[in-house]
């Protein structure tokens, strides 16, 4: 806000790097807030980052295809085994499973099993499984996938809720998921928002907000945040960009992010993004 003559005049203010200058946009918004401020907001950031990000996510796409392809299958095959065990290994530990990544190669590679819980065991080998069934899916996204990969992950360890959406209330720290009773109208407002934006939207970008949106629904009553990322793994394979693994180490980091606002948390997913795959750059 600026004060001109003890009148109030309000803007958006946006700095961002670009070619190593920093650089700095405003956008008027008149002499009182407008009511559509979230999607105004929305609309100046995107463009923002069309100046700045998204000249990065190309370059990163471009330069992964072109490593990709020249790889054997049978290196990518190997690539892809080594790739399910990171992401699985930081994805549960996230959620407190108490396999080290040692133990999720062992799992996986080996087929041999630690001396832990068999809970901790057997969600290990179910995502692996629902992993690749995830980035291997050529379907659009959908209700049914979901509940299917939350059954698939889940049945062996917590039958009484695996593929189904919660009919009772949950609380995540300090955030009060919303009622049970509306899961299935806000899923389905999730899926037509997917579907309005997947053709026009930058697909790192999709993936982020995707991210955010369904973690702030919590339909299910447990293994939100790994269907969540699932659905990352998902987008970004379909529109063949690298994937992104949100690390155990740097949970924190991801925890405070999804605490913000969604253009907060979509900032911090571009800077992950981007500084998981400088060598593409």
């Amino acid at each position: 806000m600026k004060v001109v003559k003890h009148k109030n005049y309000y803007y958006l203010a946006h700095s961002f790097r670009s070619d190593g200058k920093v650089v700095h946009r405003e956008k008027y918004l008149g002499k009182e807030l407008p009511k559509n401020l979230e999607d105004i907001k929305e609309a100046f950031l995107h463009k923002c980052m069309q100046e700045s990000v998204f000249k990065k996510l190309s370059s990163i796409q471009k330069n992964f295809r072109i490593e990709w392809k020249r790889y054997p299958e049978s290196i990518k095959k190997e690539i892809l085994i080594d790739l399910s065990i990171s992401f699985t290994y930081n994805t549960n530990a996230i959620e407190g499973s108490t396999i080290t990544l040692h133990e999720t190669e062992d799992i996986i590679k080996r087929k041999i099993a630690p001396n832990k819980p068999l809970r901790d065991v057997q969600e290990t080998i179910n995502h692996s499984k629902t992993f690749f069934k995830a980035i291997n899916e050529k379907s659009e996204l959908s209700t049914n996938m979901l509940l299917k990969w939350h059954k698939e992950i889940f049945l062996d360890t917590k039958p009484d809720i695996a593929g189904r959406f919660r009919d009772y209330l949950v609380r995540v720290g300090d955030y009060r998921a919303p009622d049970w009773q509306d899961i299935d109208k806000l899923v389905k407002g999730f899926f037509e928002w997917l579907n309005k934006n997947k053709k026009t939207s930058h697909i790192v970008e999709l993936a982020a907000r995707a991210h955010y949106k369904f973690e702030k629904i919590h339909p299910f009553g447990d293994g939100n945040g790994r269907i969540g990322r699932l659905i990352i793994a998902y987008l970004l394979r379909k529109g063949n960009y690298p994937l992104l693994i949100i690390e155990y180490k740097k949970r924190k980091s991801y925890y405070h992010a999804l605490s913000k606002s969604e253009n907060d948390f979509v900032n911090w997913f571009f800077r992950r993004y981007t500084g998981a795959h400088r060598e593409y750059k």
